[in-house]
């Protein structure tokens, strides 16, 4: 038995470990590849081992079964016939799979050169099952649309939401979210949450071993999925690009402005570099950026970026104790919420808007180039204080005016009311009841 038989043997014998389910079902199509995408450690191969005990469940035999870790150092380097040879290995251990009814799984597919044109060859046969993972957002907007011809179905893997965290502690849901200690026990949950955010990996450890694990995190995807995969050099330039843009979500960023910063420290590159840094960062799932809302095409591209981390524990952990925005996580939070439920959209995307009067509103829905809207939503920690009500209800106030539109929503921490403005009306809302209320996951996947 060669060393790939072996590997397949192994595999094959391997015991599904202990784990949390996750609310996102993978639902395969027919003929097509069911491709699941997300920064590492987000929990999809656990996603893999969840969609494989449903399969045993509904009788499928183990051993027509097969689940491969392509980053086990065991079958580096690739050869140009990896894939081959781990299926030929697979149909000369299993006679079972050898009758072409079998489910492949496939975990981080992006490491192997010219995966397409193998998992071409497996959709082909209306028999098998083929499931992949990658950590790259390529896999979703190039590879899966493009070189794989439209014969995979792809959705996106985030860290727990607040309302899966819950879900994965065992904690009830409170029924119809109703006011009194339920509502202080959710604003503690969710400020727990925002200090501590979704990978499922961090959940039960100490303040000290969760913020080293979680800069870990940020370290792997830096080192495996940006400089090692596009052979960059200036290591240095990579993590103090990423730490800038980690430490301040929810906030504008210019290229510019840290070229200026970076080059007044003596730090030596040029803007091209950041900007294609920034896309690295983005096709990793580390973080996400959004425009301003604009019809225009050319403003949209000149104005800043909003940024957004793929957790609010992440830009927690990235950030100095003293500097740590509660604002800016919520903010992250109530950004991430909406990209689950406007991603795949053909009519929808996020952006932020600036009224007339050049007052910001965090995001509004919709498709710029038709001047569709949907909603908008301005998000603050605190309104306590008169003024900052006031400037918050008159942002929301005038952007509902310039866009025609009679409601819109502030998202906080603690308070719920109606505020009533000449240009329609304006519901605040407690952040933990927002986010379980638009936090459907399985029906937002697959509507």
């Amino acid at each position: 038995m060669n060393h790939i038989e072996q590997f397949v043997a192994d595999s094959l014998l391997r015991t599904i470990p202990d784990f949390r389910p996750r609310t996102l079902n993978i639902n395969p199509v027919a003929d097509m590849a069911s491709v699941v995408i997300g920064m590492r450690r987000t929990g999809k191969t656990f996603l893999f081992f969840q969609q494989i005990k449903k399969l045993i469940a509904d009788g499928v035999d183990p051993s027509t079964i097969l689940y491969i870790n392509l980053e086990d150092d065991r079958l580096h380097p690739y050869s140009p016939e990896i894939l081959s040879d781990l299926l030929d290995a697979f149909f000369r251990i299993s006679s079972e799979a050898r009758s072409g009814n079998f489910h492949l799984f496939l975990d981080e597919i992006q490491n192997v050169p010219g995966w397409c044109r193998f998992a071409r060859r497996i959709t082909d046969n209306p028999k098998a099952s083929l499931y992949v993972t990658g950590s790259s957002a390529k896999l979703l907007s190039t590879e899966v649309a493009t070189e794989f011809r439209g014969r995979g179905f792809a959705r996106e893997l985030f860290p727990l939401s607040f309302k899966e965290s819950l879900i994965f502690h065992g904690i009830e849901l409170p029924p119809e979210y109703p006011p009194g200690k339920t509502a202080f026990y959710m604003e503690d949950l969710f400020k727990q949450y925002l200090e501590k955010g979704g990978f499922p990996g961090i959940q039960s450890l100490n303040d000290y071993q969760r913020n080293q694990t979680l800069q870990d995190y940020v370290e792997i995807v830096l080192v495996r999925d940006i400089i090692d995969r596009y052979s960059i050099r200036n290591i240095n330039v990579v993590r103090a690009f990423a730490r800038v843009l980690l430490q301040n979500s929810g906030s504008m960023f210019s290229v510019n402005k840290i070229y200026n910063d970076f080059k007044s420290r003596g730090i030596s590159l040029s803007k091209d570099t950041l900007y294609n840094l920034a896309s690295c960062f983005e096709d990793a799932f580390l973080l996400f950026t959004i425009p301003v809302f604009n019809r225009s095409l050319r403003v949209r591209e000149v104005n800043p970026r909003k940024v957004y981390t793929i957790d609010p524990g992440l830009s927690f952990a990235m950030t100095s104790a003293g500097a740590a925005s509660l604002g800016s996580r919520l903010e992250n939070c109530v950004y991430l919420n909406l990209r689950k439920r406007f991603s795949s959209s053909r009519h929808a995307s996020i952006s932020y808007y600036i009224t007339r009067s050049r007052y910001e509103v965090d995001f509004i829905t919709g498709d710029p180039e038709t001047d569709t809207v949907i909603e908008l939503i301005q998000v603050c920690a605190d309104l306590s204080n008169k003024k900052t009500l006031e400037r918050e209800v008159r942002a929301l106030s005038e952007a509902m005016e310039d866009l025609k539109l009679t409601k819109s929503t502030i998202v906080s921490l603690y308070n719920e009311e109606t505020v009533e403005t000449s240009s329609g009306k304006i519901d605040i809302v407690p952040a933990w009841k927002w986010l379980l209320t638009n936090d459907d996951v399985e029906k937002l996947n697959n509507s």
